[in-house]
C-alpha cells in the first residue's frame, strides 16, 4: 500500500542523491524509519531490532532487515531489493551489512551514516563502527534526510492538514466528555476513537493527559483518576494521517476558573500569538524561541516556563512525534515554506499546584502561518 506516487518517490530520491553529491558521499546507511518512509514508502516498527536501508550515489536502494519486515517492505514501499539477515544465537547484522557493502562496490568509499538513530543503538553502532573500521571512510549524516523532510510537498501538506482536522475532532471529543466525576481513562478513549474511526493512525508516543497535580506533568504517565467537581485537565494529542502528525494542546478547567489560571491562559495567547507571528519565512527558529521566552519573562513567569517550546512535525515514530528541529533559544535554523511545526506554551507553577498550557500546529507559507486548528483558544469546560 503507497500513500505517495512514484513521481513523489523519485523527487525525495533527486533531493537526496543531490544532496549526497554536495557532501562527497558515496552510499547512505539509513537507519531512522521516517528516513526510509520517506524515501520509499516502507513502513514498519521493526526498526527496533537492526535494519538498514543503503542508498548509493548511483541510485539504488538495498533494505537489510528481518524476516518479519521482508512482506512488510514487499507491501509497503518501493523496495525490489530486500536482503534478510538471520535470526540465531551469535549473529551479527553489521558484518552482513559489510558484505552487502562489499558486494556493491563500496570498499574505500565514503559512507554516510545516521548515527543519531533510534533504529542504531549503541550497541549496534559499535559494531558497525568496528565492521566499517579500515573497510570505508565514514560521516556522521545523521540529519541529511532529516534537513530535506523538513520541507514538505504538497502532497505531504494534504496529510498534514487531514492530520490536523483529525486533531480537532479529538480535542472536541474530549472537550464533551470533561467534566466533573468523568474518568481521564474514557477522555484517552474518546479522543482515540474520533481519530481511528476516521481512519487515521496510531501516534508515535501517548497522548499525554494529566488532572489535578499530574496537570503539571508533560509526559504519559501510567495509572488514572477521575476529575474532581474543580480541577484541570492538561491534554496533549496528535491527529495522524499517514503517519504524518499534527498536535494539539490544551489544560481544560473544571468548575469555577482561578484568577491564577486566568491569567496563566491570557499570558499563553499572548505568547502562541507572538510566537506565530515570528513564524514566517527568513525567521530563525530561534527568533520564535525569543518571543516565547520575552512573553512569559516580562510577566515574571520565567521560573515556570520551558526552555523549548515545540519542535518540527511530520511522518515519524517511535518513541516520539517530536520530529528535528526542536524551537529553543538561538537555533539557527532557517524558516521557508512548507514546513510545519508544533508550537506549545506550557507554564507549570510547582508551588500553587496550578498548570496551563496552549498549542496548536501551522504550516510555514509565504506569508503568516497556516493554522490546523478551527477550535477556540480557550481552556474552561464547565
Amino acid at each position: 500500500m503507497l500513500h505517495f506516487d512514484e513521481a513523489e518517490f523519485a523527487a525525495r530520491k533527486g533531493r537526496t542523491l543531490a544532496a549526497m553529491g554536495e557532501s562527497g558521499i558515496d552510499a547512505l546507511l539509513l537507519f531512522k524509519q521516517e528516513s526510509m518512509y520517506w524515501l520509499t514508502g516502507y513502513d514498519s516498527f521493526g526498526f527496533c531490532f537492526f535494519q538498514c536501508l543503503v542508498l548509493t550515489a548511483a541510485g539504488d536502494f538495498v533494505l537489510l532487515t528481518r524476516a518479519p519486515d521482508l512482506r512488510q517492505a514487499q507491501l509497503t514501499s518501493i523496495l525490489g531489493d530486500i536482503r534478510v539477515w538471520e535470526d540465531r544465537e551469535g549473529a551479527d547484522p553489521t558484518r552482513e551489512l559489510r558484505a552487502l557493502l562489499e558486494a556493491k562496490g563500496l570498499s574505500g568509499k565514503r559512507l554516510g551514516i545516521e548515527w543519531e538513530a533510534h533504529g542504531l543503538t549503541a550497541a549496534h553502532g559499535m559494531r558497525l563502527a568496528v565492521q566499517l573500521d579500515g573497510f570505508a571512510r565514514m560521516v556522521d549524516a545523521s540529519r541529511l534526510v532529516s534537513r530535506l523532510r523538513l520541507v514538505k510537498s504538497a502532497a505531504e501538506l494534504a496529510f498534514v492538514r487531514k492530520a490536523g482536522e483529525l486533531a480537532d475532532a479529538a480535542l472536541a471529543a474530549a472537550i464533551a466528555h470533561a467534566r466533573p466525576g468523568a474518568e481521564e481513562g474514557v477522555v484517552l478513549a474518546r479522543m482515540h476513537d474520533a481519530i481511528f474511526e476516521a481512519g487515521g493512525d496510531y501516534p508515535a508516543n501517548p497522548f499525554i493527559i494529566g488532572s489535578g497535580r499530574e496537570a503539571l506533568l508533560c509526559r504519559y504517565h501510567a495509572g488514572r483518576r477521575q476529575l474532581d467537581a474543580e480541577d484541570q485537565l492538561t491534554l496533549e494529542l496528535a491527529g495522524v494521517w499517514r503517519q504524518y502528525h499534527a498536535c494539539l494542546m490544551r489544560t481544560l478547567l473544571i468548575g469555577p476558573v482561578h484568577p491564577e489560571h486566568a491569567r496563566m491562559l491570557e499570558i499563553c495567547r499572548e505568547a502562541l500569538a507572538a510566537c506565530e507571528d515570528r513564524l514566517r519565512p527568513g525567521r530563525t527558529i530561534g527568533e520564535v524561541f525569543a518571543a516565547h521566552a520575552e512573553t512569559f519573562d516580562r510577566n515574571g513567569l520565567r521560573a515556570h516556563r520551558l526552555n523549548a517550546c515545540g519542535y518540527s512535525l511530520g511522518a515519524v515514530y517511535a518513541p516520539s512525534w517530536m520530529d528535528w528541529p526542536m524551537i529553543y533559544a538561538d537555533n539557527p535554523v532557517v524558516l521557508e515554506p512548507g514546513m510545519v511545526f508544533f508550537l506549545h506554551m506550557i507554564l507549570a507553577n510547582s508551588e500553587t499546584g496550578r498548570a496551563m498550557t496552549l498549542g496548536r500546529t501551522a504550516i510555514v507559507t509565504e506569508g503568516a502561518p497556516e493554522i490546523l486548528s478551527r477550535l477556540p483558544l480557550e481552556a474552561a469546560v464547565r
